[in-house]
C-alpha cells in the first residue's frame, strides 16, 4: 500500500514520469521481496542492516553499480517520503553511501558537428519538415519522446517558446532561438499543410510535426530519420537518438549556462545528474590551456 501511495505521490505532487515511476515501483517491489524473505512484513520496519544486506545480494547477482546506485536511490526516496508524511522518523537509507561508479565520457556533438547535421535536410516537403525537427531538438534540448509528443497548440510561435507537458519529464516552458523558431515557421507554411493532406491541418489538437500520412511520429519513425541524415553527414557513428540533447548541454555549459537553469530547461529532476556536463568543459578547459599555454 505504501508503494502505491508513495508512486502516487510522484505523479501528482512531483509530476514525474511515467517512466520513472515505473522504475521507482520495480526497485521498491524489489526491496519489498527481498525483506519479505528476511520475514520483514512491513517496509517501514526496515533497518539500514536490510538495505545494506539487499545491496550486497544484488552485488553479488552481478547488477552493476550504476543499478545499486540507482536501486538505493529509489529506496531512498521512498523512505524519505514516509518521512514527510510521519510514518517514520529515521530514514533507514540516509546512512548508506552510494558505490562508486567510473563515469562514461559525455558523448555529444562539436558545434561545426551539429552544424554539418542541421544544414543536410534540402528544400523539399519532407527536408523542411526534417530541418525544422533537428533545429527544435537542438534549439531547446528536449527529449525525442517529448518532441513527437509536441501538439500544435503547444508552440507560441509569436513568443517563441514550446510548452512540454510533462509526460516523458517535468512539464516547462522552453524558449526557442530565432533560427529555430524561422525553420519551424517554414514548416508550418510550406510542409505541414502538404503532409497532413485531407486532414484538418488547423485542428491545434493535432501533432505539430507529422509523417509521409500526417500521423505523429513513432519513436522509431524519428530514429530513422535521425540515421539517415547521419549517414549523409558522415556522423552515423555518433548519432543517437539523445546525441542533441546532449550537446544542448554541453554547448550551453561551455557558454556559461549554470546547472540550475540547465536543469530547468531540460526538465530533469536530479540537479545531480546535470554535474556530468561540467565534466565536457574542464575537459574543454583543459585542451584550450594544453594547446595555448608555452609551458603546458
Amino acid at each position: 500500500m505504501e508503494i502505491k501511495a508513495f508512486i502516487e505521490y510522484l505523479k501528482k505532487e512531483k509530476k514525474t514520469s511515467e517512466n520513472t515511476c515505473d522504475a521507482y515501483r520495480r526497485d521498491l517491489r524489489g526491496f519489498q521481496r527481498f525483506l519479505n524473505e528476511r520475514g520483514v512484513s512491513e517496509m517501514n520496519n526496515a533497518a539500514a542492516s536490510d538495505i545494506a544486506a539487499y545491496l550486497m545480494e544484488i552485488k553479488n547477482e552481478g547488477m552493476s553499480k550504476a543499478t545499486s546506485n540507482r536501486k538505493l536511490s529509489s529506496i531512498r526516496s521512498f523512505y524519505k517520503y514516509l518521512q514527510s508524511i510521519g510514518q517514520l522518523q529515521i530514514n533507514p537509507a540516509e546512512g548508506i553511501k552510494s558505490p562508486r561508479i567510473e563515469r562514461k565520457a559525455l558523448e555529444y556533438l562539436t558545434i561545426e558537428e551539429v552544424e554539418k547535421l542541421l544544414n543536410t535536410p534540402d528544400d523539399s516537403v519532407i527536408g523542411i519538415r526534417d530541418k525544422a525537427m533537428l533545429e527544435v531538438l537542438y534549439a531547446t534540448g528536449i527529449r525525442v519522446s517529448e518532441l513527437i509528443e509536441l501538439k500544435v497548440k503547444d508552440v507560441n510561435f509569436r513568443m517563441g517558446f514550446i510548452a512540454c507537458n510533462g509526460e516523458h519529464g517535468r512539464a516547462r516552458i522552453v524558449p526557442m532561438g530565432t533560427i529555430a523558431r524561422r525553420t519551424l515557421d517554414d514548416y508550418m507554411l510550406n510542409s505541414r499543410k502538404q503532409l497532413m493532406k485531407d486532414k484538418d491541418e488547423s485542428n491545434s489538437d493535432g501533432p505539430l510535426f507529422v509523417n509521409y500520412t500526417g500521423e505523429a511520429f513513432s519513436r522509431q519513425g524519428l530514429w530513422k530519420i535521425l540515421k539517415q541524415y547521419g549517414r549523409k553527414c558522415g556522423l552515423e557513428e555518433k548519432l543517437t537518438p539523445h546525441i542533441l540533447r546532449t550537446s544542448f548541454g554541453v554547448h550551453m555549459v561551455q557558454n556559461g549556462a549554470d546547472l540550475k537553469s540547465l536543469q530547468e530547461l531540460m526538465g530533469t529532476e536530479d540537479i545531480m545528474a546535470m554535474e556530468i556536463f561540467l565534466s565536457a568543459t574542464k575537459n574543454r578547459i583543459k585542451d584550450v590551456y594544453d594547446k595555448t599555454h608555452p609551458r603546458a
